[in-house]
Parts: structure tokens; sequence; C-alpha cells
């Protein structure tokens, strides 16, 4: 096959040379008609022919032509690399070529390293091993100098720094913003002096490319340091961002800091080598034997993780452990195999979930609370949600631009084409950005609604403004908070249709008959729903409120869009739909009059109960327990009516929704209490049977009064 492509790549070669040289003669010929009539004498007669063939016009424009067409035909591509099976074994081709490379270039590694080692000692032998090293502790010396200014010269601000106060929010941002500044400035000042004092004088090329290549991956280093310190404080946890123990901080800040360098320093010396002219399969080999180093600092990471707490030696499950080194394991593998989307890919998969996590737990840290030591359940705070949603879309954009740089995908020129994948790739772009915003509103609102809800869940003073306000809020803020979910997934999605290219006109039209079609159909939901808006529009009731409706009362839960939960005082749980509903008696509202009525006997002194009942709602009035629910006292309100036995005697009170119940029952038992104590006797009915016999009856009577009395005394 390869063969066959070589030689039809030669023959395509040797006929545009031929073709080019038919137009530089087609051109030629009319002047040397002109120019040279002697030699026309001596021209061969075939050439003569050749000549004035190729003067035609006609002939000239068709060869021209032909040449148009064979430049602007592109050569077709062989069948299986057009489907996707011709891709993947492509790839798979690729593979086992760059396997084959390394092998091959491994026996050359030695005279590799020979070659350049000879390079580098000519070098040094110019200008002298022992002046360049001298001058490069001399610049490094240097750099470390203007730190020490610049750490002499901010030490009041660092003085600060220790002792800044890290109760609110704004003083722990401060902070945060001053030591992150003092870091880079550390950095800074290094560069200055070392890079920039270097720049001064003249070097050799190479010697100038080592050197500069060697401070660049230690500044990166001293960078990855800086921004660890900051992140992670492991000398104290004041100052923290990511929330872990002290020993976790010295763990990943050291793992994290011999990473970063001994990747830079390997990327640095990969690329010298480059310089020095070493074959591209033996700096492979180079580069991947450094990479098993990396991969060990991730093996040790998955089976002697952090402890979790200070002093404790608990590890993680075995099974994340395997997992956690399958990973590394994998992208040391892909990489050597040189399958790199497919390592993009694999570090994108899990890298952005897990700085997600960590970000959110940061963000969540740094503003939290004042006073609180660490971020609790509570719902979260709009602006912090806000953060949180704003830093996590950015972190996706920037994993989808290093996956893209992974795949070597050119944006710009996606965007500048017009084909079907160009189109659903631009299409899928945008749906990841207005989901992106749909997700930031959404949980801004949602937040903002359930800080609402939690704040009208506070208990307040009964019977209040802000009460009656707070029982409002919790029970039309589910409801809007439903509703808003729904606007904002629908608006979403017709966005991402339209960015895909989908016509969503004809689609909302299609979806208002589809909306008519449904109505009619289901006439029952539709009237549960509006029926539900007029209720929470006339504020027929609220969440915790006891109500009653036909067979229906119980004490309102919650709400849906078409029904309502009452919590029957005995336990059970209605779900009645809002159509079903009907006239409503709603018992929590403003005041209870509760009517009580007790039978004494005739012969009781009517006025000394209405004293007497009088006093009872006085001491209940007065009682700190009850005085509260009290709107008006117990009082007597007469004789209701004359029954068989007893005189009826009818009372009431006013008290608050809810607390009839209780005050009922306290002010039975003082009635009872009063009464006994002076002298007056409830009615109630008895029975008396008798028999033929009314003297026998009545001796029986006696003889068994008297032994009830002997057996007392």
């Amino acid at each position: 096959m390869t063969e066959f492509l070589y030689h039809r790549a030669a023959f395509g070669v040797l006929r545009r040379a031929r073709l080019l040289l038919l137009l530089s003669c087609a051109a030629a010929a009319p002047a040397v008609a002109q120019d040279a009539p002697a030699a026309q004498k001596e021209t061969p007669p075939q050439v003569r022919e050749l000549l004035d063939l190729l003067a035609d016009p006609a002939v000239r424009d068709w060869l021209q032509q032909q040449h148009a067409a064979q430049v602007a035909t592109p050569s077709a591509p062989a069948g299986p690399e057009m489907t996707a099976s011709g891709d993947i074994a492509n790839r798979v081709a690729a593979i086992r070529e760059h396997l084959q490379a390394l092998a091959a270039a491994l026996p050359t590694v030695p005279a590799e390293f020979e070659r350049a080692g000879i390079i580098l000692s000519l070098e040094f032998e110019e200008n002298g091993v022992g002046s360049v090293l001298l001058l490069i502790a001399a610049f490094a010396a240097l750099g470390f100098g203007v730190e020490w200014l610049f750490r002499r010269v901010t030490r009041g601000l660092q003085t600060w720094i220790v002792h800044v106060p890290l109760d609110t929010v704004g003083e722990r941002l401060r902070a945060v913003a001053i030591r992150l500044a003092f870091g880079l400035g550390l950095i800074a000042s290094f560069a200055v002096g070392s890079v920039g004092a270097f720049l001064v004088f003249d070097w050799p090329p190479l010697l100038r490319e080592i050197v500069l290549g060697y401070l660049l991956a230690f500044l990166i280093t001293r960078l990855a340091l800086v921004l660890g310190r900051f992140l992670l404080a492991p000398g104290g946890e004041r100052f923290r961002i990511v929330p872990m123990n002290t020993a976790g901080a010295w763990f990943w800040y050291r793992r994290v800091g011999f990473f970063v360098g001994w990747l830079a320093f390997g990327w640095v010396t990969v690329g010298l080598m480059a310089t020095l002219g070493v074959a591209p399969p033996v700096r492979q080999i180079v580069a991947y034997t450094l990479g098993l180093v990396l991969l060990g600092i991730g093996l040790e990471v998955a089976w002697r993780p952090p402890r979790a707490e200070a002093g404790s030696g608990r590890l993680p499950h075995r099974a994340s452990s395997w997992l956690l080194s399958a990973y590394f394991v994998l992208l040391w593998l892909l990489w050597f195999v040189s399958a790199m989307p497919a390592f993009w890919l694999a570090v994108v998969l899990v890298g952005l979930p897990v700085t997600i996590r960590i970000t959110e737990r940061s963000v969540a840290h740094i503003l939290r609370p004042a006073g609180a030591a660490e971020p609790g359940h509570e719902v979260k705070r709009v602006h912090v949600v806000g953060v949180e949603r704003g830093v996590r879309a950015l972190l996706i954009i920037g994993f989808a631009l290093l996956l893209a740089w992974g795949w070597q995908l050119d944006l710009g020129a996606l965007a500048a084409s017009d084909t079907l994948a160009t189109r659903l790739l631009r299409g899928a772009l945008s749906a990841v950005v207005i989901a992106l915003v749909a997700d930031f509103v959404w949980q801004a609102a949602k937040t903002l609604i359930d800080r609402t809800l939690a704040q009208a869940h506070d208990p307040a003073q009964p019977d209040t403004d802000e009460a009656r306000r707070r029982a409002r809020l919790r029970t039309l803020l589910p409801i809007l908070r439903n509703v808003l979910f729904i606007v904002v997934v629908v608006m979403a999605i017709l966005m991402v249709l339209s960015s895909m290219g989908v016509q969503i006109g004809p689609l909302i039209a299609g979806a208002g008959v589809v909306g008519v079609a449904v109505g009619f159909g289901a006439q029952t939901l539709v009237k549960d729903i509006i029926s539900g808006v007029f209720y929470l529009l006339d504020d027929a009731f609220r969440v915790g409120e006891y109500i009653q409706s036909g067979n229906y009362k119980g004490t309102v839960e919650s709400f849906s869009l078409r029904s309502v939960k009452l919590r029957h005082h005995r336990g059970p749980l209605y779900t009645v739909p809002f159509g079903s509903l009907g006239a409503i008696q709603n018992m929590s509202r403003d005041w209870v009059i509760d009517k009580m009525s007790v039978g004494v006997t005739y012969d009781t002194d009517l006025d000394k109960a209405r004293k007497l009942i009088k006093q009872i709602g006085q001491e209940l009035a007065a009682d700190p327990e009850y005085a509260p629910h009290i709107i008006e006292p117990l009082k007597m309100q007469g004789v209701e009516e004359f029954g068989d036995y007893a005189i009826q005697i009818r009372m009431k009170m006013m008290t608050k929704p809810g607390e009839q119940f209780v005050i009922r029952r306290k002010a039975y038992a003082l009635i009872k209490k009063a009464f006994d104590a002076n002298g007056i006797k409830f009615a109630y009915p008895t029975v008396q049977v008798a028999g033929r016999d009314d003297s026998a009856a009545a001796a029986a009577r006696q003889a068994l009064s008297q032994s009830q009395a002997a057996a007392q005394s």
C-alpha cells in the first residue's frame, strides 16, 4: 500500500512537471518565432510542428484549463480513511509506528547522549565551566538578594497579615488578596533579580537557552510552592483556604510542589535536548522515563493518602486506592502510546469534578458567616451561590478549552466553516453556555427563595402583621419556586434548540395547539390549577392554618400546583385537589368564641354560680400560661334551658384560634372544683328500679348501707 501511494505521488509530480514544461513552451513560442528567423532553418520539422501547435490560442486555452482543473481537484483519499473504522485503523497504525520508533531508538540512546555531551563540553570549554557556574550562582544569589530586600521592605505588611482579624467575610477576603499579592511579589522580585540581570549580559546562544530554561523551571516551582502555601497554609489553619487538617495540608503542599518541580525541570530538559540535536524518539524515551516519577507520586497519593484527622492512621477503602492507581497507570499508558486525545479526555473527566468540589468547599469556607468556625448545613447565601456557580462556569470553560487544545481543534476555523458537523459543534457549545447561565440564574433565585423561607419559619409574635406576612410567604414561595424552575427550564431548552438551528416558531405554535388540546382533555387538571391560583390570590388559607372543607379538615402542610395537603389532628394526611375544596372554613384566623354549658340541679343558687364562673374567668386571664391566648375572659351568659333533670347554664370566652381546647379543659376543671367547694351540685339522670315488695327492698338497701358503713369504720 505504501509503495502504491509512493508511485502514485511520483507519477503525479512527473505529470505536473510535463504540463508546466508545455505551458512554458507555449508562452515562449511566439517570441521564438519572431526573434529568431534564422534559427528556423535549422529547426527540425517535428519541432516546428510542435511550436506551431503550441502557438495556437485554442490549444493554449485548453492546456491552461487542464492545468487549472488538475490543481483544483484534490487527490481522492482512500476509502477506509473516510469511515470511522478507517480512522480507528489509522490511529492504531500510528500507535504501532510510534512504539516501533521507540523500540528502534532505544539502542541509540547512549550514542545520542554522548553526542549531546560533546556539544555541551565544547560549549563549556569555550566559556569555562567554573566561570559559567560562578555566574549562574551569582545570578541566583542576586535573585534571592532582591527577594530578601522585598521581604525587608514589606516587614510591616507581614506583621499586619499575621495579626489581622478574620472574623468577617470582608476581613478574610482582604487578607486573602494581600497574602496572594505578597506571594506573587516574592516571585516577581526573584525573577527581576535573576532573570533580569541575566538578560543584561551577552551570553552564547546555547548557554543562554540552557540557563534561562532552568531558571524558568525554578520560577515555575517557586510559583507552585507560593500558591500551595497560599491555598493550604500548612504552617497554620488560620489562613487556610482549602479546608483540611494540618497533616493533610503539609502532605499536599509537599507532593504538589515536588510534582510541579519535577514536571517543570523535566519539560525544560527534554526541550534542551532538542536544541542539542537529540533525535525525537530518544527525547520521548527520556520524557517517558521521567514520567515514571510522576506516576510514582500518583501511586503514593493513592496508597498513602493524608490522614483524615491529626494523629489517626486510617486509610481509605482499598477499592478506592486500586481505582485511583488504575487511573494514574492509564494516564501514563495513554501518554506512552501517544494517544493524546484519550489522555486529555481522561484528565478532564476526572479533573473537572474534583476541581469543582474543591473550589466549592473553599468558597464556602472563605465566605462562611461571621463567627462560624466551619460552614454548616444552613441555607447558603445568594452571593456564596453566585461565586460558586461563577467559578464553576469558569472551570468548565477552562477545561473545555484545555480539551480543545489537547485535541488540536482550531476553534476559529470551526467558527468560520459551515458544515453540518461544525454547526452541531457550535450548537453544543452554545448549549453548554446557555445551560451554565440558566443554572446560575436558577441557583441564585432558588437560594434567595430558600433563605426567605428559612427566615419565614422562624417564630414570630403571634397575631401580628409580621407573623401573618411570614405565613403568607410560607404559602406562596414554594409555588413560586416550582413555577420559576419550569420557566427557566423551558426558556433554556428553547434557547438551546434555537442555537442548534432549530426553528422554534413552529415549535411554539405547535405547543400552543397541543396545549389547547390538552386543556380540553384535562379540564379537571386545569380547573384544579386555576382554582388554586384564585385560592392563593384570595388568601383563603396559609401553611400551618387549620381549615375545613366538606368532609376534609386539618392543618395545611404544603401545596402543589393542583392540590393541598391537609394533616388531620388524628394523623391522616389528605391530598385534596383545589377544584374539590369548595367553600372553606378557616379556623385559624383572628379569634374564636368558645361556648360551654353545664347542667346543675334545680335548687342551685344561680347568682352564686355566676360569681364563681366570673372568678374562674379572672383567674384564667391572670394565669401567665393562658393569659396571652385569652381575648375575652370566661363569663356566664345565663340559663340556656330548663331540662328534664337539670338547668343548663351557658358560658363563653374569646381566645386565639387553636388555643380554645386547652383553655376549655382547664376551665372545666376549675368549675368542678369551685362548684364542689361551694355546694353546687351537677345534675345527672338517675334510674330507680323497684319491685312488688317495696318494704323488703327498702330493708335490703338499709342493711347494705349499714354493712358498708361498718366496713368503712
